[in-house]
Parts: structure tokens; C-alpha cells; sequence
């Protein structure tokens, strides 16, 4: 078992943003894994940290559009499933999600979980949604995005900053470059991060220990010798182990 409290990662390997999508093209191309079931462990492997760090008030993810997304319903079906409170903000309408994302949040608006749609021009009507949180779960952008959150993200994100909760963030703070580490001027600031694989090579960069907190680095079923191989192709060693071992 591995965990990171802040600063370097000892004995660790770091991927890229180019090399995270190499190691799920890889697992669904080559070696059969849906990205269902890598977007299954991914959500039920978060949903089991933060029910080891502690869940015993109503949890809050606020989910956007992409597979970040996905793995956030994922989160709060297995949350539900275990009898904790837990309900969804979503920051998009749900005709714009695609592919896995979209088939699992078919699968959670049919679970009974509170799921709030929030549009653009109502920014503020999520905010009571947030009174009692115990815990904030940030699954709005992922490896992805580069740069500022765009609108209302951007602010959305400001807010929940500003949140008593305790802040968990899935595979990587919005708006934290997952290449650089170079935070943009809305980056939500984890308490705790939940990142998939490996580290990101941005979380080696002094000015994302801030926001990343306690990091857990979960398996998600990807082979070892896949992501060996992924390392191999640019010329380092193997991966280290994960939470789960």
C-alpha cells in the first residue's frame, strides 16, 4: 500500500496525459477491457476510500460531462448501495454526455438517487444542495482539460471551495494541468485525491501539492504488463504499488 502525504513521490513512475490514454486504448483495444469496466473500478475503488477515510454525512459530487463524470455516478451507485446519503450535481444537460458516461448515468437515474441538473442560467440554485455536505466530491473535469474552467465551472468551483465539507477529488483536481501541475486560477483544493494507475506527472510539480492533498493511487484492472509497456515506450521502469495491494 502506497500513500502520498506531499512533495516527491518516492520510487514512483508518473504518466502523462498522452500516456493515461494509451493505458485505456490499450486495455479496450488490445487486451478486452471494456471502458465500462474501467470506468466501474475506477468509481466503486473511490467509493470504497472515502468509506475508509469516513462517510457519515450526506455526500455531494458534482459531476460535468466527460468520464470524470462517469466515474462520479459510478461513486454515488455504490455509495447509495451501501446505505450512505449521497445525491449529484450535474453541470450539464444530460443529452451532452457520450459514450460510458452516459450509460451510467442511464443506470443511476434508475438507482432513486437525487440527481440535480443545473443550468447555466441558474447557477445559484444548487447552493443549498451543499448546506449539510459532509463530503464534496469534485468529478467535474478530468486529464484532460487544460487551463481556466470554463463558465460556470469556473465559479462553481470557487464555491465549493469556500465549503466546510471535506473534498475529495477523482483522479485529479479541476483545473490542475495533469501535465504541468500548474494550477489554473479556479482549481478545486482537494483534501484528498483519488488518482487512477499512477500519479500524474503535474503531481511531482511544487505548486499542485496544495491542491491535491492526501493522494490514493487505485488500481482500476489495467495489466501490469500494459502499463509497464505504456513506460517501457518512453524509456522508464515499472509502476509501483497501488492502494489496493
Amino acid at each position: 500500500m502506497y500513500r502520498y502525504f506531499g512533495g516527491k513521490f518516492p520510487m514512483t513512475q508518473y504518466l502523462t496525459r498522452a500516456q493515461v490514454r494509451e493505458v485505456d486504448r490499450l486495455a479496450i483495444e488490445q487486451y478486452g477491457i471494456s471502458g465500462m469496466v474501467l470506468m466501474e473500478n475506477a468509481g466503486r475503488g473511490c467509493a470504497d476510500k472515502l468509506c475508509q477515510l469516513g462517510v457519515s454525512g450526506p455526500v455531494v459530487i458534482c459531476c460535468g460531462r466527460g468520464n470524470n463524470a462517469g466515474d462520479g455516478f459510478v461513486i454515488a451507485r455504490h455509495l447509495d448501495l451501501r446505505g450512505r446519503e449521497v445525491r449529484v450535481l450535474l453541470f450539464c444537460d444530460p443529452s451532452d454526455l457520450r459514450g460510458d458516461a452516459a450509460a451510467n448515468f442511464s443506470i443511476l437515474a434508475k438507482c432513486d438517487v437525487p440527481v440535480h441538473v443545473v443550468s447555466a442560467w441558474e447557477e445559484t440554485s444548487w447552493e443549498s444542495e451543499l448546506a449539510d455536505a459532509q463530503w464534496i466530491v469534485d468529478a467535474l473535469l478530468g486529464t484532460g482539460s487544460r487551463g481556466q474552467p470554463r463558465p460556470p465551472l469556473d465559479r462553481v468551483i470557487q464555491h465549493l471551495n469556500q465549503q466546510q465539507a471535506l473534498r475529495l477529488a477523482v483522479d485529479l483536481p479541476s483545473g490542475l494541468d495533469c501535465d504541468t501541475g500548474e494550477p489554473a486560477p479556479a482549481t478545486f483544493r482537494a483534501d484528498h485525491t483519488c488518482t487512477f494507475v499512477a500519479p500524474k506527472i503535474g503531481f511531482s510539480s511544487p505548486s499542485a501539492a496544495e491542491f491535491l492533498g492526501q493522494v490514493h493511487v487505485l488500481d482500476i484492472g489495467a495489466p501490469r504488463k500494459l502499463i509497464d509497456e505504456v513506460l517501457a515506450a518512453s524509456g522508464r521502469d515499472r509502476i509501483f504499488p497501488t492502494d489496493s495491494e
